[in-house]
């Protein structure tokens, strides 16, 4: 047995093989029986804590951590074994590019599930969880550049050199994409600033439209007509923007015109009329009725009542049951209603004499 265990190939006996087979297998045993056992443990004792920080932290443990220990047990086993240079040298390269993979992917799910645990708290979390992707896509891309970084310093190469070649090659992009950083600079203004968010229906300008999309350049809007508008970022930010989906209450303004014909008494109850009718319908508070002015052909009235809901449906719903009141007691009334006439008088002139 001992001649067997002495016998040499490549350099290493049988027995340091055998050795080096058992560190490996031995240390991926007590990870799986840490994994099932302690960390499990671990992971139910957190679950009754407050804070959800450790619950990320084993999370990340589990789901990248461990994967990173099977690694060095397999790295440490073959550690113990007298390796040609080069494959000393490629065993050590690909651990390290496995190690920094883990490391960064380890570290940004963190990042991401904090973010989404403080966004979920806020007012309206649940819609702002829906734009996560285009700030996660930024921060992961500052995370992978520094692992790279981190991994070219390992493998031997010059990080200064190459930190002075992207500052150069990043004044040079930002000189040539001053409008990109603009767009990307104002995502962040909508993100943590949120003048709207996804579903809210907004206007800018002239155009309406309901916010689907907003992304790390442009946001896009279903417009009522049925169309996709697109706006770069920086234009939304310098622009007026009405969100009708922070309305409280909504203000209602219409007039109405009777003809002159109409008598003073009742001209003089028209305004009482008009507060019972708005009065009549429910979510609905009345604000005034007045007789507003005398027109080219008619005397028009002003009516002003609040409608509690920004719905654009439920406001029109009311308005037409308001109208359709309007009309129906006005007709019980016998007063009536105007429209555009034009009365032309002619005169006789009297005859000349000669």
């Amino acid at each position: 047995m001992d001649n067997v265990l002495a016998k040499e190939y490549y350099g290493n006996t049988v027995e340091h093989y055998l050795i080096a087979l058992a560190i490996i297998i031995g240390s991926m045993i007590f990870i799986r029986l840490f994994r099932k056992r302690m960390l499990n443990q671990i992971k139910k004792w957190t679950q009754n804590t407050e804070t959800k920080l450790d619950d990320y932290l084993i999370s990340g443990i589990e789901k990248f951590g461990l994967p990173i220990l099977n690694f060095v047990a397999i790295y440490v086993g073959l550690s113990y074994l007298v390796l040609p240079e080069k494959v000393n040298k490629i065993i050590g390269t690909a651990f390290t590019v496995v190690f920094i993979f883990y490391l960064v992917r380890m570290i940004s799910s963190m990042i991401r599930l904090t973010l989404e645990a403080f966004i979920g708290r806020q007012e309206g979390g649940l819609e702002k969880l829906k734009q996560i992707n285009g700030i996660m896509l930024l921060i992961n891309g500052v995370i992978w550049l520094l692992g790279l970084l981190l991994l070219f310093d390992n493998l031997g190469y010059n990080v200064t050199t190459i930190i002075a070649g992207l500052g150069i090659g990043g004044i040079a992009i930002a000189l040539a994409a001053q409008n990109i950083l603009g767009d990307l600079f104002n995502y962040f203004v909508i993100f943590f600033d949120r003048p709207f968010e996804i579903g809210d229906f907004i206007t800018v300008d002239d155009k309406k439209g309901t916010v689907e999309y907003i992304g790390i350049k442009t946001t896009r809007l279903k417009s009522i007509t049925g169309e996709q508008l697109v706006f770069s970022n920086s234009d939304l930010t310098n622009s007026r923007i009405h969100n009708f989906k922070r309305m409280e209450q909504r203000r209602v303004v219409f007039s109405l015109g009777v003809i002159y014909q109409t008598p003073p008494q009742l001209l003089e109850k028209i305004p009482t009329l008009l507060k019972g009718i708005v009065e009549a319908q429910p979510g609905v508070t009345f604000d005034r009725a007045h007789f507003q002015k005398f027109g080219a052909s008619s005397l028009d009235y002003e009516v002003v009542y609040f409608v509690g809901t920004s719905d654009y449906n439920q406001y029109m719903d009311l308005q037409q049951k308001i109208n359709m009141e309007i009309f129906k007691v006005f007709e019980q009334e016998g007063i009536d209603f105007a429209y555009p006439t034009q009365s032309i008088i002619f005169t006789r002139q009297p005859a000349l004499t000669k």
